[in-house]
């Protein structure tokens, strides 16, 4: 996901002098073309988000579109108050990008378990909240979150993740959701990087005889509310499924709307449980640890559905 953003980020580069990116000293790597291609656009405020985020709020209102860059935490909870009250409470241009959203640092400990920050940045007025779930989806991300008025949160992944999409998506219009599969007996639906294990989990699922819907939410703020009550319409059951807590995120925002037209669907909210992980390891083996992994939708939704 990280190289997609990137490939993205200097095409829109190229458009527009105006388009300035700010890391919190890391990425250096991957975010090496861009500042060897554009010198002039690219700061590095080293670590110390609170200052960071105030330069993109105070380069945002000399006209410019700022990115921040940051893992995790660091971009959002670090510096949330500078986000609130510099950036969102001004409508400032800014965009902050989160690299390692989940568990993608799950050997680093809670510090570094980025488990709120959807529910956090889509409480805060007038954020718009980006959740692509490969690289097909971030690179049809980043164009539309650019040209997004305001304070834009994206949530990525790290690296490697695998493409989801057969082909790119093209003409990707906010907040549309993306069917990757269609089917008949329950939907189950997924923002950000755990997109992978809904994929998987239909499969595994298929082979049980069950026909699942596999829908991606590219965005949670606004969420696609048309396609949250089709599908309403259409199944008993809907699962969510989101490396994140279950309080505030993609989940709650899925009940959110479909409690407004009284739906009798039932919702069953995979993610994290209203808790801190105390267990460190890879990002595959937390979401196992978590009930989360393709194996667990698998078979937490073959038991609501027999419920």
């Amino acid at each position: 996901m990280r190289d997609a953003f990137v490939r993205a980020l200097m095409r829109e580069a190229a458009a527009d002098p105006k388009l300035t990116l700010i890391t919190g000293d890391l990425g250096f790597g991957v975010l090496k073309p861009f500042w060897e291609t554009y010198p002039e656009q690219f700061i590095n405020a080293g670590i110390a988000e609170q200052g960071m985020t105030g330069l993109a709020a105070g380069l945002a209102s000399t006209g410019r579109t700022v990115l921040t860059y940051s893992i995790g935490n660091f971009p959002t909870l670090r510096c949330l108050e500078q986000i609130r009250n510099d950036c969102t409470y001004h409508d400032a241009n800014v965009k902050i990008v989160c690299v390692g959203g989940g568990f993608v640092y799950g050997s680093l400990g809670m510090s570094h378990h980025a488990t709120e920050d959807m529910a956090v940045l889509r409480a805060l007025p007038g954020v718009t909240v980006f959740t692509p779930g490969d690289p097909h989806e971030v690179e049809a991300v980043v164009p539309v979150m650019l040209r997004t008025p305001g304070t834009c949160y994206l949530r990525l992944g790290r690296g490697g993740e695998p493409y989801l999409h057969h082909r790119p998506i093209e003409g990707w219009q906010l907040p549309r959701a993306i069917t990757l599969q269609e089917g008949t007996d329950v939907a189950i639906l997924s923002a950000g990087g755990i997109l992978t294990q809904t994929v998987s989990a239909a499969n595994l699922l298929r082979e049980q005889g069950v026909s699942a819907e596999v829908v991606s939410f590219p965005c949670i703020k606004p969420i696609d509310e048309e396609k949250i009550i089709e599908l309403g319409n259409r199944f008993r059951d809907i699962v969510t499924v989101e490396e994140h807590s279950i309080v505030g995120g993609l989940g709650s925002a899925v009940c959110e709307v479909l409690a407004g037209i009284g739906s009798h669907c039932r919702v069953h909210r995979i993610g994290m449980p209203d808790v801190y992980s105390s267990i460190v390891g890879t990002q595959q083996y937390l979401r196992g640890e978590y009930q989360m992994d393709d194996k667990a939708i698998c078979a937490r939704t073959l038991a609501w559905l027999r419920g």
